[in-house]
């Protein structure tokens, strides 16, 4: 029978004539010489060029991988050698070797060296160790040497083939060869050794058209090869395969057996002359050189003729040549995954045909061999022969006694006890056979598999396999494709009850036969079943298994390896490889039966065989736990803390997760726990992990989140002390913590920004900010420093400065801190508020009183022309005083109280407008400060403001006069307070106001309300609009209808006078008979409140309140407010022949043309003083002084 050979094509490249080619040992290159000059390397795996060179403008007829130096050595027409570098893609070395042109170069496998021939009939061997100096030089050709090549057997020996048509044996370290080969009939163009077995075969190719073996030890020619029609150019040995290559210029390449010498095959590819041809040891693939390009093929199988059974003995063909290797003698030894093994080879005997195939039969007692188209069965132990015959391919069924051979593409015979059972002819054909619990055919149209004992259709597949792998039970099978590979559970009870009823049988078989369990996308080259676990080798070098449709991977090889089976004792997987080495692999046995376990959802199996299972396998286990779904015990079975933090995430065990973050220590697990305990709403436990992982971004989310003020705080300052300033910036900023943020840019060295912050937020630090920026800034430029300008020294260029310091007083004072969330909706937005507006209506604390020393100077300069006044008048002028300012107060706070009525005020201007509501302060110090504001005389403060000229005093009445100033809501908090300071002087104060009557047409009463609500009690004040406090200044307002004596006036207007001494000259006027004139009056001004006294115009601000407590000018201005009075008193008050109006009128219109003049005096004042105590008003003023 011929040799069964699989012959593939697998690169085919188109170039110029090629001139020389060889493969690389270890990559998938192919260097080829071209007859244009150039090196290409070509990559047969993605079918590219991947580097190429440029020698010269002659053809190059050599050229070698040297893959120990990364090296390309090229010999050309121009007799230059060349030495390239083909990763960096540089020359490294050139020189002329010859004369002539160079034809050949032969690379020593193991020394330094390199043999060149040429047409100058020499060959000469190089030493690259030694700067690439000739060592020796052979002579003995008389025409040009074609060929060279080094005995793989013996490296110190070497052959040449040369024109003159002689083949020539040499020894390096000889000048002359050890002898000569003659029988061609022309020149010879090739030779080639005989590396397989021991045969000393050399083969050459000469012009004659002739193949000749020559046996070089008996110098005889032992077999001429005819066939070619036209010179033979190249011939080869194959390395594995008992296969002689032969090439020729008439485009053929023939294959010959090497035992028979028979011609087995003819290949021609229609790319004219064949030039040249290269094979590697270990490899199937063979290169060839045309006129048209280059050609690389595969011959023969990749994987080794190789065979393991179930108790541990190897058996292999080397060859001819059968050994046996018993890997038990190693089983107990420490072996490490993936280390040869080293195996003591029994020689088991020569075969008597070439073996391409060895397998095993299921219980391990025989051994088939399959080869030649040939089978021979023999015994495992003795290698004696059982059987023989003629096939192409041979299997196994599950029962020892039984197997299949496969003759031909139409014929397969069933044999069963060694002898032949059956003969069926398949109706779709027959390309190849695979053998287990189901005869599996392989045709074109797909896959069939037949019942061993009927030869019977069980199911047929369109699919085309190349193997076919059954589990030991017959359970579970793979069909493994060029693609990928299926998992198919085969269920023989249906096939039972569907040949029981033939119904159910179809053209296709039983469709119930098969179930698909999974697909994977990976190339299986070799498999085994343990169990219903799958393991197997890839293409891409991994071995993995398959369990549960998922894929472990057990490791990562270096090179191609094919399994050869399990020992469960040994709890080992051991593999070979092309050089029929031995490695293994550990995988524990109890892992294989827990997993077959969960996947058969026997748990009861799984929880005995746990406890075998070694712990640094229990992260294995753990991870097919997880991904067949059953985390929670994956949980308790893995040791790995990254597994099983991950598991505990997944399964939101909060407490697991916790404690093994403790033990790492690890800021991305802390992180992620965080997540974790924030979805579970535990952000106690949150705060704890952001902290531990230091995220402080995390932190301030959470933290404004949950709105936990304390948590600001100190994420605040630990993200400051940890240099996370953006976040500690962020922080103090959302606390209102300005002060904090421009110190934390200082520190930054973020002046520019420390500047802008301040001049927002913060302008009284603006200079101390400027004056750092421009230190700073005048390292680097000087000219840049000296444009900053300081908003404090260039006031004008920063308009509106003054009020930004108003407003951060403002806000410094107002900010109430922290508030609960719960009051979000009662408070206004701040895209809503008017900073600066708000501000303007706003006097600070620190300027609502004065030092008792200002109090005691201001007194020192009241005007001595003041009527002295008896220490009686004095005691109860200054009770009225205090009634009047806490009646005032009285009436502002009842005013202010909701759900309250009040009587209407009296008109004093064309509209009424409510007053806003006071700012709250505490009800005590409120207190303090109206007793205080009590006792001060405002003719004092007139007196000091004085001292400063007239031209400050003018300045401040008009700022003060053009200040907008509102109620605030601070009167609300203190009416207790308030009212237990009246309850101390209401006494004195009832007397005085009982004996007082409303005299003239210019009084205005001043309603109080105390604590009975709807009693009030009217009290007649001077000839004033408004009551008059304590204060320097009193406001008149005019209108533009004044009747009786003084000017028309065409605009309202209002006038601030000297009013220091008004309650007082009106309680002096009790004791004159008669109202002093207005000439009288002037007399009393003083030159020292000349400006004081003068009537000032000011804007009208209609119904404003100047309130005592948030004046900003030490309280020099009076409060103003609007009083409503019951029109029934009104007419009582009045005269009965007058109008309110005129009486109001002429009243102001006498004010307001002697404004130092006391008011007309008043029944009041005349019950309360008799008229014998009358005095010039000269002599009150002194007793006022006096008393004073």
């Amino acid at each position: 029978m011929p040799l069964r050979l699989d012959i593939k094509r697998k690169l085919t490249a188109r170039s110029d004539r090629v001139k020389s080619v060889d493969l690389h040992p270890t990559e998938p290159w192919m260097v080829v010489g071209l007859y244009s000059g150039s090196v290409l390397v070509w990559n047969r795996e993605s079918q590219t060029i991947v580097k190429s060179f440029e020698l010269c403008d002659l053809p190059v007829r050599a050229a070698r991988f040297v893959s120990r130096k990364h090296w390309i050595i090229a010999g050309a027409d121009d007799m230059q050698i060349h030495v390239l570098n083909y990763n960096t893609l540089e020359r490294v070395h050139k020189f002329e070797a010859h004369a002539d042109y160079i034809r050949c170069i032969a690379v020593h496998p193991t020394q330094t060296y390199i043999l060149t021939s040429s047409d100058d009939m020499l060959i000469k061997l190089w030493d690259w160790d030694r700067k690439w100096t000739c060592s020796q030089v052979f002579e003995g050709h008389t025409h040009y040497v074609m060929q060279v090549v080094i005995n793989p057997k013996d490296n110190n020996r070497f052959a040449s083939a040369s024109l003159d048509r002689t083949v020539k044996v040499w020894q390096l370290g000889s000048r002359t060869p050890n002898f000569t080969l003659e029988g061609h009939e022309k020149g010879v163009n090739c030779v080639e050794y005989y590396s397989g077995g021991d045969k000393p075969y050399l083969i050459s190719g000469a012009d004659d058209h002739l193949v000749k073996i020559w046996d070089y030890q008996n110098k005889t020619c032992v077999q001429t090869l005819e066939g070619h029609t036209q010179n033979v150019t190249c011939v080869s040995l194959h390395p594995e395969l008992p296969i002689i290559l032969t090439g020729s210029e008439d485009g053929t390449i023939r294959l010959w057996h090497s035992n028979t010498f028979r011609q087995e095959n003819t290949l021609n590819y229609g790319m004219e002359r064949v030039w040249c041809m290269c094979v590697r040891p270990g490899s199937n693939s063979v290169a060839l050189g045309y006129d048209e390009g280059s050609i690389i093929i595969k011959l023969g199988r990749e994987e080794p003729a190789m065979s393991m059974d179930s108790g541990g003995k190897v058996t292999w063909a080397r060859h001819f040549e059968v050994q046996q290797a018993n890997l038990k003698v190693v089983g107990g030894a420490e072996t490490r995954d993936g280390e040869r093994l080293q195996l003591a080879v029994k020689d088991m005997g020569s075969c008597d045909i070439y073996p391409q195939t060895i397998q095993h039969s299921p219980n391990g007692r025989f051994v088939a061999v399959c080869g030649d188209g040939e089978f021979i069965i023999y015994t495992a132990v003795a290698l004696r022969n059982k059987s023989f015959g003629t096939a192409q391919e041979f299997v196994w069924s599950h029962d020892s006694s039984q197997y299949a051979i496969r003759e031909g593409t139409s014929t397969i015979k069933i044999f069963k006890n060694f002898k032949e059972k059956m003969v069926f002819k398949p109706a779709f054909g027959s390309e190849g056979i695979f053998g287990g619990f189901l005869l599996g055919v392989r045709s074109n149209s797909g896959l069939t598999f037949y019942d061993w004992e009927s030869s019977e259709l069980i199911r047929r597949i369109e699919i085309q396999p190349k193997h076919i792998f059954w589990s030991g039970s017959g359970d579970l099978v793979c069909i493994a494709t060029d693609e990928s590979f299926f998992v198919l559970r085969y269920l023989p009870d249906m096939v039972s009850a569907a040949q029981e009823n033939k119904e159910k049988m179809t053209e296709g078989g039983i469709e119930d036969a098969f179930e698909v369990m999974g697909e994977v996308h990976e190339v299986v080259r070799t498999g085994v079943w343990v169990g219903d676990c799958f393991i197997y080798t890839s293409s891409v070098d991994r071995l993995n298994y398959y369990v549960g449709g998922e894929i472990i991977t057990i490791a990562h090889m270096d090179r191609t390896m094919y399994l050869l089976g399990y020992i469960p004792k040994d709890d080992r997987l051991y593999l070979g490889d092309k050089e029929l080495n031995v490695v293994s692999y550990s995988l524990l046995l109890s892992v294989l039966e827990y997993q077959t376990a969960i996947m058969r959802r026997d748990f009861t199996t799984a929880d005995k065989v746990l406890p075998t299972i070694p712990r640094e396998q229990r992260t294995r286990v753990a991870d097919f736990l997880e991904k067949q779904g059953f985390r929670q015990q994956a949980l308790a079975v893995s040791t790995d803390p990254e597994h099983k933090f991950e598991l505990a995430l997944q399964l939101e065990e909060v407490g697991v997760a916790y404690q093994l973050a403790l033990e790492a220590e690890s800021e991305h697990k802390w992180k992620q726990l965080a997540e974790l305990a924030t979805t579970k709403c535990q952000f106690s436990l949150a705060q704890k992990c952001l902290h531990q992982a230091q995220d402080y971004g995390g932190l301030l989310l959470l933290a404004t989140a949950s709105g936990n003020a304390d948590m600001m705080g100190e994420l605040a300052e630990g993200a400051e002390r940890s240099g996370k300033t953006n976040v500690a910036f962020l922080t103090y900023f959302m606390q209102g913590r300005l002060d904090k943020c421009l110190e934390l840019l200082i520190k930054t060295d973020r002046l520019p920004e420390a500047a802008f912050l301040s001049r927002t937020y913060l302008p009284s630090h603006v200079s101390r900010v400027v004056s750092l920026w421009k230190e700073s800034l005048s390292k680097v430029n000087q000219k840049a420093a000296d444009a900053l300008a300081d908003p404090m020294q260039y006031d004008n260029l920063f308009p509106g400065l003054q009020r930004t310091l108003l407003a951060e007083q403002y806000l410094k004072e107002t900010h109430v801190g922290v508030r609960p969330a719960a009051e979000y909706p009662f408070i206004m937005p701040n895209e809503d508020c008017n900073v600066l507006e708000e501000s303007m209506q706003f006097v600070s604390k620190e300027a609502v009183s004065e030092p008792e020393e200002v109090m005691k100077s201001i007194n020192e300069n009241l005007p001595a022309s003041r009527p002295v006044l008896p220490p009686a008048a004095v005691e109860e002028e200054t009770s009225i005083e205090q009634e009047l300012l806490i009646e005032s107060h009285l009436i502002k706070e009842k005013e202010s109280l909701p759900n309250e009525t009040s009587y209407s005020h009296i008109p004093t201007t064309e509209e009424h407008v409510e007053p806003e509501p006071y700012e709250s302060v505490p009800s005590d110090e409120l207190a303090s400060k109206l007793e205080v504001e009590a006792l001060k005389d405002p003719v004092t403060t007139a007196k000091e403001a004085s001292v400063s000229g007239e031209e400050e005093i003018l300045e401040a009445i008009i700022k003060i006069s053009s200040f907008e100033i509102v109620e605030s809501s601070l009167i609300k908090d203190v009416r207790p307070s308030v009212e237990e300071s009246v309850q101390e002087m209401l006494s004195a104060a009832d007397a005085v106001s009982a004996a007082c009557d409303c005299e003239t047409s210019a009084s205005e009463v001043i309603i109080g309300k105390y604590e009975d609500e709807g009693k009030a009690v009217a009290t007649e004040a001077a000839a004033t609009e408004d009551v008059l406090l304590p204060t320097s200044l009193t406001v008149f307002e005019v209108s533009e209808s004044v009747t009786g004596q003084g000017p028309d006036y065409k605009t309202q207007e209002t006038y601030i006078c000297s009013d220091a001494a008004a309650i007082v000259d009106a309680v002096a006027d009790k004791h004159v008979s008669k109202p002093a004139s207005l000439e009288e009056l002037s007399s009393l001004e003083t030159t020292a409140l000349s400006l004081w006294d003068a009537p000032v115009p000011l804007q009208t601000r209609t119904h404003v309140a100047f309130d005592l407590l948030l004046d900003p000018l030490e309280h020099t201005v009076p409060v103003l407010e609007p009083v409503s009075v019951p029109e029934a008193v009104q007419k009582k008050l009045l005269p009965a022949n007058s109008q309110p109006e005129d009486t109001l009128e002429a009243v102001l219109e006498t004010e307001v043309s002697s404004p130092a003049a006391p008011p007309t005096e008043s029944s009041r004042m005349e019950e309360a003083w008799p008229q014998s105590a009358e005095q010039p008003a000269e002599d009150l003023e002194e007793e006022i002084s006096g008393e004073l």
